[in-house]
């Protein structure tokens, strides 16, 4: 592309930055919430429109009364400007001045001759002011100096006749016809009208949205979930029996695996006690430490298998010191040689599933302790989260290895994922606890020099 096409092209792309950032700022202004998007769209095209038609119609209408009401006020000055040359006598005068007052409601005052005062700016959008001086011209024609300008109730006129200058004062109210008032009545009482409908139709339909938006998030932290019948609009009904079938049929499915499980491990645990009852008969002339050692660690697998295939499943949450527990972790961690730091920040009061949770800290400090010497435990409850750093000096994890440590039976180059029962599910069983709190588990690069692993969980 050449120079002069680019220059020519830069002025679009300028309006095209200056459109997207408009458009960002105003989507930053504009509220979040379904209730408050919805009065928008519901209120702000009303009210658009009303104004538009109250400008185009009433303007209009209140411009054509505010000409009459002056040419009525000039025709009446005219008339005494024309009594005034037909009797010029003192008395005649005074008698003309009186019965403008009293018949036309204006005060009027003969002044000495001179100068008109200077003009004045006149205002932009004032309607008396250019139909006032509109009709001076045409029904007088004489100079004239006229003042409508400012907040008083009278508007001041001043003619120059040949030999005097004819000062009146009529009030504004016979001139012009205000309509401010009567637009911003308008305005404001069709707009809280309209508020206040929307505010009764939305919340009852508003109010659904969120008891299901409340069930979906407790049933996904594992929460005890209430039975609440279908409420609101069609599809807001059908959204809610969607998530009762979907419920039911999850805790079906968990109760039928926790069944299947419990049966498993009742036969397989049945069949290691024989193994074990059998070895204690033998005699000593076999070697039965090794048969001994292999049934120790069957059971321990058995137990990794089942532990993982369950998850927390059946647990219920409720309020947790979760400080106490990492204290307790700290303190098995220095039993096995290892240096350990705890620290925790906030409310130490977290609502989890006390056992699940436990269970998935204490696969992560173990871990830690496998593969390093210097441990750092550090709970921090803020801002509606509670996130645990687990920190050791160990080699780390490579970052492309990183996500893979998490899948079940993965074994690296450092065997990270392996767990005391050697099956290669101790991240795997972290991971599936945390997220089934509505949390999860991330790896980065350790303060210590070794790896960080990070539960954030919702509290």
């Amino acid at each position: 592309m050449t120079a002069t096409a680019q220059a020519a092209l830069q002025p679009i792309r300028s309006i095209r930055t200056a459109w997207r950032r408009f458009t960002r700022g105003l989507g930053d202004l504009m509220p979040k919430g379904l209730f408050a998007r919805s009065l928008i769209i519901i209120i702000a095209p009303v009210v658009l429109l009303q104004a538009l038609v109250a400008f185009v119609f009433m303007e209009e209408h209140w411009q054509q009364v505010t000409a009459r009401l002056s040419a009525a006020v000039v025709a009446d000055i005219a008339a005494v400007v024309d009594l005034l040359e037909l009797n010029p006598g003192e008395a005649d005068t005074e008698e003309i001045t009186r019965i403008a007052r009293r018949r036309l409601g204006l005060n009027v005052a003969v002044l000495p001759p001179g100068p008109l005062p200077p003009a004045a700016p006149k205002p932009f959008f004032d309607l008396l002011d250019r139909n006032f001086s509109r009709a001076l011209i045409k029904e007088i024609g004489k100079p004239f100096w006229v003042d409508t300008v400012g907040r008083s109730n009278l508007i001041e006129i001043r003619i120059q006749l040949d030999d005097k200058i004819l000062r009146v004062f009529a009030r504004r109210s016979q001139t012009y016809a205000s309509n401010s008032l009567i637009f911003i009545s308008w305005m404001v009482g069709t707009a809280l009208v309209l508020l206040a409908i929307a505010i009764i139709f939305l919340r009852n339909q508003i109010r659904p949205i969120l008891r299901l938006a409340h069930a979906v998030d407790d049933f996904g932290k594992g929460r005890a979930v209430e039975d609440f019948p279908p409420r609101g609009a069609r599809e807001v009904r059908a959204a809610t029996v969607a998530f009762h079938d979907m419920r039911e049929r999850v805790d079906r499915q968990i109760e039928q695996r926790t069944e299947m499980l419990a049966g498993v491990s009742h036969d397989l645990r049945t069949i290691l006690t024989r193994f074990r009852l059998q070895l204690a008969l033998i005699e000593d002339k076999i070697d039965v430490e090794p048969l001994k050692k292999d049934v120790d660690d069957m059971n321990r697998m058995l137990e990794g298998y089942l532990a993982f295939a369950r998850g927390d499943a059946g647990e219920e949450t409720m309020p947790t010191d979760v400080d106490v527990m990492l204290r307790d972790l700290g303190n098995e961690a220095r039993i096995t040689g290892h240096e350990t730091l705890v620290s925790f920040s906030g409310d130490p009061i977290v609502k989890v599933r006390p056992q699940g949770f436990k269970r998935c800290l204490m696969n992560l400090v173990k871990n830690a302790c496998r593969h390093g010497k210097r441990v750092a435990v550090t709970g921090i409850h803020e801002h509606g989260f509670l996130t645990v750093f687990v920190d050791d000096d160990g080699p780390g994890i490579p970052y492309e290895e990183r996500e893979d440590v998490f899948k079940p039976f993965y074994r690296g180059d450092q065997a990270r994922n392996i767990d005391e029962s050697g099956t290669g599910l101790g991240l795997s069983i972290a991971r599936d606890v945390a997220r089934s709190h509505g949390g999860d588990i991330r790896l980065d690069q350790s303060p210590l020099g070794g790896l960080r692993v990070s539960v954030t969980v919702p509290a």
